[in-house]
């Protein structure tokens, strides 16, 4: 499914779901924003392709707004143990594919895994081991888990790898890392699947997705 044809519902309107609706935004996807607040609903308005002041623990006002046309909802209100329960079980009710909830704690994430969130996240624990692992590698410029297994990491390139080609480093088979794309330094575009005859310049930034396992050992062998 092409990211124009692509729309999510974000139900709680505070600062993790303002964020998540404005990044959405950004990308040009269709977001349907909810809360029982007006003042949040008039503050993230203009980011959302219809905003809306409605209470999502009540399902027919989550099937009015059209929250079951949705592609993925995201609950965003996990210090609220009881409307997050609500919202996740109307969600799955309505038939909404895939629903991503916010957790404040261990406890709150195993009751939404249990009532059937297909992901639950706790932003704090989650962003504090994020900067953790960037606090301790000289090489990891920003982090993103994308399960257990794998993550998208934007590292420094070692300085044994500047003036080498892609293809001659053949990081795939080295060390199991896939080039994404490479930014000649902080805050410049990224370009995009870089070709394999690309020459590594001196703090050259690789986006690249790598098996976490593997890459903590990379991560060693050029931090020592």
């Amino acid at each position: 499914m092409s990211n124009k044809n692509k729309t999510f519902a974000i139900l709680g309107l505070g600062i993790f779901g303002s964020t998540i609706t404005k990044s959405l935004s950004d990308f040009n996807y269709e977001v349907i924003a909810v809360d029982r607040d007006i003042v949040c609903v008039d503050r993230i308005a203009e980011f959302a392709a219809n905003a809306v002041q409605a209470d999502i623990t009540d399902i027919e006002q989550l099937r009015a707004i059209g929250v079951q046309d949705c592609d993925c909802a995201v609950v965003a209100t996990g210090s609220h143990l009881e409307d997050s329960i609500m919202a996740i079980m109307n969600l799955k009710e309505l038939g909404v594919p895939y629903i991503v909830a916010k957790a404040k704690n261990k406890k709150y994430m195993q009751i939404f895994e249990k009532i059937g969130a297909d992901r639950v996240i706790r932003p704090e624990k989650e962003m504090g081991e994020r900067v953790a692992k960037q606090l301790v590698s000289k090489s990891i410029v920003d982090l993103i888990e994308i399960d257990s297994e794998y993550s998208v990491i934007e590292i420094v390139a070692p300085e044994v790898w500047n003036n080498k080609s892609l293809k001659d480093l053949d990081l795939r088979t080295s060390f199991g890392i896939n080039v994404l794309g490479i930014r000649k330094k902080p805050g410049e575009h990224l370009s995009i699947s870089p070709s394999a005859d690309y020459v590594i310049e001196a703090n050259d930034r690789l986006l690249v997705i790598a098996d976490n396992l593997v890459f903590k050992k990379f991560d060693k062998s050029f931090n020592r």
